[in-house]
């Protein structure tokens, strides 16, 4: 959902931004690695979900057959279970605009569903630089910076999202420790060995700690997926959030026993 940063972290910022950005030559298709560094997030106050997704039905979600949105987990798992699988995990999947419409791009089964957003704007999303969550037909996921996305081929399955929350290792210039901008949250970033991680606080935080909290995973890339609406449906780990209101849903499915 797209809601207004505060003015404080806008125009002062620019030139860190800027500075922060030029990290991406340096990144390269690196996703995570060593990143140990500043203080260590409490890993109990998320709950994660690690997804291997050259082996599991890791996709997007946005419209039933009819068009519709599935607009949340509840309704998600009922087409999952009408279509004989089960819905093994689930959450939201980035920002979205009036009628769940995804806010920038969304790509689905190598069709461009909404355009990627390159414009300038206010609000977390145009937090600069954001970027986008993808899968390719390979079963490899990665996540980069907006600019670099039209670089990457043969993909089959993208959410774009904003801010990125760690980039090159390092912590987004934007985000304060001691902030009082303080929400539910939920990201996504990529293990070492190319595993997904996604995970969401189990209460309100800070956009520095959900940052701090991938890189203590070792992630040197993740991605802000979205705020207070975010939602977790991982009934592995008795934590079952059928509700919400959503645009894309990343969900994770297996055969129905």
């Amino acid at each position: 959902m797209l809601r207004k940063a505060p003015p404080s972290i806008r125009p002062q910022l620019q030139r860190r931004l800027l500075w922060w950005a030029a990290g991406l030559a340096a990144l390269g298709c690196t996703q995570c690695g060593p990143g140990n560094q500043g203080r260590t997030p409490a890993a109990d106050h998320y709950i994660s979900y690690q997804v291997n997704p050259r082996r599991q039905a890791l996709r997007l979600y946005w419209q039933d057959e009819q068009g519709r949105p599935f607009r949340s987990v509840q309704r998600l798992r009922e087409w999952a279970t009408a279509h004989q699988q089960r819905l093994v995990f689930a959450t939201n999947g980035g920002m979205y605009k009036a009628g769940n419409v995804p806010l920038g791009l969304l790509l689905e089964q190598g069709v461009v569903r909404t355009p990627l957003d390159t414009t300038q704007g206010v609000g977390n999303f145009y937090l600069k630089p954001n970027g986008v969550f993808y899968l390719t037909a390979e079963g490899k996921a990665g996540i980069v910076p907006t600019a670099a996305f039209p670089h990457v081929r043969r993909v089959r399955y993208a959410t774009q999202s904003g801010p990125l929350l760690v980039l090159n290792g390092q912590i987004h210039p934007a985000f304060r420790a001691n902030s009082t901008n303080l929400h539910i949250r939920n990201g996504v970033g990529i293990l070492p060995d190319g595993t997904v991680l996604f995970a969401m606080s189990r209460e309100k935080v800070r956009f520095y700690d959900m940052a701090a909290y991938f890189r203590e995973q070792g992630c040197q890339t993740a991605l802000y997926l979205d705020g207070f609406v975010s939602r977790t449906y991982l009934p592995e780990k008795q934590w079952v959030q059928t509700d919400g209101d959503f645009g894309v849903i990343i969900g994770v499915t297996e055969p129905a026993r």
